[in-house]
C-alpha cells in the first residue's frame, strides 16, 4: 500500500514537471530587434520600409521647390495603399509607420485622414452648440492637403520544395492635388530566402 502511494506521488510529480515544461514561455524583447519567424512581412519590414522611403521622399527636389515657392511647409495626406501581395499584410500598421516618419521629420504638415476628419467634424459640431465662445473651434478652418501619398505592396514568390524566395516590392507615389502631377516616385525592395518553410501563398 505504501509502495502504491509512493508510486502515485512520483507519477504526480513527473506529470506536473512535464506539464510545466510544456507550458507557454514568454521572453520580452526590444521592439527594434529584428526577428524573422516565418519569412512573411513583419513589423521590422514595415518600420524599415516606411522610414527609408519617407527619408528618401523628404530629400528630393519637390519639397525644396514647394517651400521656396510658397514659403511654407507642404501639407500631405496618405491615401490608399493597396496590398497586392500573396499574403495578408496589415496595411494600417504600415500607414501608421509612414505617418509617424513624416510627422516626426518636422518637414511637412500632415493632414488627418478622411475617417479622422469625420470624427473631428462631429466634435466641432458638438462644440458649436455646447462649448463657450472662448473655447469653441469654428468650422471651415481646416488645412487642405497639397499632396497625397498613394502606393501598393507586391510580392513575387519562387518556391522549390520547402525553400522559398520571397520578394517584396513597395511602390509609393506622391501626387500634387493642385494639378495631378507626380512629384516623387519611391520604391523599396526586400528579398528573403526562407528554408524549411510551411508558408504558402
Amino acid at each position: 500500500m505504501l509502495i502504491k502511494k509512493l508510486n502515485l506521488a512520483i507519477l504526480t510529480i513527473m506529470i506536473s514537471l512535464f506539464v510545466s515544461a510544456c507550458g507557454t514561455q514568454v521572453k520580452r524583447m526590444d521592439v527594434n530587434e529584428t526577428v524573422d519567424l516565418s519569412g512573411a512581412w513583419n513589423d521590422t519590414d514595415s518600420r524599415m520600409v516606411s522610414e527609408e522611403m519617407i527619408n528618401d521622399m523628404l530629400e528630393r527636389p519637390w519639397i525644396r521647390n514647394y517651400t521656396r515657392k510658397h514659403n511654407s511647409l507642404p501639407a500631405v495626406i496618405v491615401g490608399e495603399i493597396r496590398n497586392l501581395s500573396h499574403e495578408h499584410i496589415n496595411v494600417r500598421t504600415f500607414i501608421a509607420d509612414i505617418e509617424r516618419a513624416m510627422i516626426n521629420s518636422g518637414r511637412v504638415n500632415f493632414v488627418a485622414s478622411s475617417t479622422e476628419r469625420k470624427e473631428i467634424r462631429e466634435e466641432r459640431k458638438d462644440q458649436d452648440i455646447n462649448a463657450s465662445d472662448a473655447t469653441r473651434n469654428a468650422m471651415g478652418q481646416e488645412m487642405g492637403a497639397d499632396f497625397m501619398l498613394k502606393g501598393s505592396i507586391n510580392t513575387i514568390i519562387d518556391m522549390e520544395g520547402k525553400t522559398q524566395l520571397r520578394y517584396y516590392q513597395v511602390d509609393l507615389t506622391l501626387i500634387s492635388l493642385a494639378d495631378n502631377r507626380k512629384v516623387w516616385l519611391g520604391q523599396k525592395k526586400i528579398k528573403k530566402l526562407v528554408k524549411n518553410s510551411s508558408l504558402r501563398y
